[in-house]
């Protein structure tokens, strides 16, 4: 089990895997080891990799993917593990950060969809959308509700690369744990030293079908312009963190305490 915050858990089929626990937070406490985890999808855990995920305890998988992408990735969870969908893009109408991966794999389409700034405009718009979208303030508030519950812990959450829809999840848990936003952030780019890595073969089949690898990078990796859309509108629409979980996703002030007490330690 890693002690150090952000640090990847070594699973090789479960990629970007991390647990959000050891983070400092503002009073002087630590958020808990071994309570939360986020990841990728996990279509592809097998062998070795099973039993080295089921050790983690995981009673619930929170699933925040479309159902397009749960019907083509099954996760492959160890036998008990409670599987709860919340698809954060239901309501989505536009190009979500899900619908971009098809342009992945022909050059022509990904510079025309996705070059000259356009794949981080469309970034930007989507993070801002977690924050205004019904499914995506149900699908929020079911997670920490989920998560404040001992009963359902230790938990894992996810989407198809463990770093959008999975990566406001994981920001907006560590701010109301009182994780400084400059550590949410180190937290939130993480994704590019534990992911990117992974996606090698992606860039390579690109780059030799073509394609500039650099018109790939703004989608399978992560900006720190992307979450600060996401804390823009937060701050703009609700003005903190707390009145965000209030306001915003209908989780009273017990309800967070609740979230704090469970996940936060001291000395």
């Amino acid at each position: 089990m890693s002690t150090l915050p952000g640090e990847r858990i070594p699973i090789t089929t479960a990629p970007n895997l991390r647990d959000l626990g050891g983070w400092a937070t503002r009073h002087g406490g630590r958020v808990r080891i071994g309570q939360v985890y986020r990841s990728a999808e996990l279509a592809r855990l097998s062998g070795d990799d099973v039993a080295a995920f089921a050790a983690l305890g995981i009673r619930v998988v929170y699933d925040l993917r479309t159902a397009a992408e749960r019907s083509s990735q099954p996760d492959q969870l160890p036998g008990g593990v409670d599987v709860q969908v919340l698809d954060i893009l239901a309501d989505a109408a536009g190009a979500a950060p899900a619908s971009l991966l098809g342009a992945l794999h022909d050059p022509a389409t990904a510079a025309q969809q996705l070059g000259d700034g356009q794949a981080e405009a469309l970034f930007d718009g989507a993070y801002r959308e977690f924050l205004t979208l019904p499914s995506a303030t149900d699908g929020y508030h079911r997670l920490f509700s989920g998560l404040a519950d001992d009963d359902r812990r230790p938990a894992l959450f996810h989407c198809t690369t463990g770093k959008d829809r999975t990566g406001w999840a994981a920001a907006a848990l560590l701010l109301l744990l009182g994780v400084s936003e400059d550590d949410v952030m180190r937290d939130y780019l993480l994704t590019n030293a534990e992911l990117l890595p992974q996606l090698q073969p992606i860039f390579d089949r690109f780059a030799a079908a073509g394609g500039d690898p650099g018109v790939l990078r703004p989608v399978l990796g992560v900006e720190s312009g992307y979450l600060a859309a996401s804390l823009d509108e937060m701050k703009t629409r609700y003005g903190t963190v707390e009145h965000y979980f209030e306001a915003g996703l209908h989780l009273s002030a017990g309800d967070q305490q609740r979230l704090r007490e469970a996940l936060i330690e001291t000395d």
